[in-house]
């Protein structure tokens, strides 16, 4: 099934074996491969000739499904697949009626067009199939229909009016804060001594005001 109610020109329906990202993975990687996904299709490409729009950084958007044995977060499985495929790509996981989304900006490697690193990932959380909100907005420029998606996976459709790399830097700022609160705690549980945890607790407080602001940040 299309969720995304693309073009019928855009349509790839291709199942990509696992064993195609080999040479990209360790033993553990390709056993957690196994073990957690049933199968990979390659559902559409987003092209200057399946959507006529121009394109300028970003040439090309592929859409993967991956469905699924069991509900996990796969960001690790899906590093490996970004960095195989030189082209950005959205993914729609999928495990029985829930599914999330996560796409990943990139880049190519200094010494290898043939790899790509990842700069950010944008994932969504897991939400039942039939209150699926998320669309491809094919407008402007294949750039743009990329980046709109990235911010719908952030949650700020005000983020869809900054640049790439303000949106990069907030969501950055976001994920460090929440590790430095999630040590806090940590440390806070293990605290036995009165002073210091009201000295760790004023700091986690002062954190999660901080993350609320950035949180709500429009720039």
């Amino acid at each position: 099934m299309d969720f995304f109610n693309l073009p019928n020109q855009s349509k790839v329906a291709r199942v990509i074996p696992k064993n195609a990202f080999d040479e990209y993975t360790s033993t553990k990687q390709k056993r957690l491969l196994t073990d957690l996904v049933l199968r990979i299709t390659w559902t559409h490409k987003l092209s200057r000739e399946t959507i006529n729009l121009e394109a300028k950084e970003i040439l090309e958007i592929q859409v993967f499904k991956v469905e699924l044995k069991q509900k996990a977060d796969i960001s690790k499985i899906l590093d490996i697949i970004d960095k195989a495929i030189p082209y950005h790509i959205v993914f729609w996981i999928e495990f029985k009626q829930q599914a999330y989304l996560s796409s990943a900006l990139k880049h190519s490697h200094p010494n290898s067009d043939d790899i790509s690193v990842i700069d950010w990932r944008f994932n969504c959380h897991w939400f039942n199939i039939d209150t699926n909100t998320y669309v491809f907005n094919l407008n402007k420029s294949i750039d743009a229909v990329f980046k709109n998606m990235c911010v719908q996976l952030t949650g700020k459709p005000l983020f869809d009016q900054k640049p790439f790399s303000l949106i990069l830097k907030n969501e950055k700022e976001i994920n460090r804060l929440e590790n430095e609160i999630d040590r806090l705690k940590k440390s806070l549980r293990q605290a036995k001594q009165f002073n210091k945890k009201v000295e760790l607790n004023i700091e986690l407080q002062s954190k999660l005001e901080l993350l609320k602001q950035v949180e709500s940040r429009t720039f």
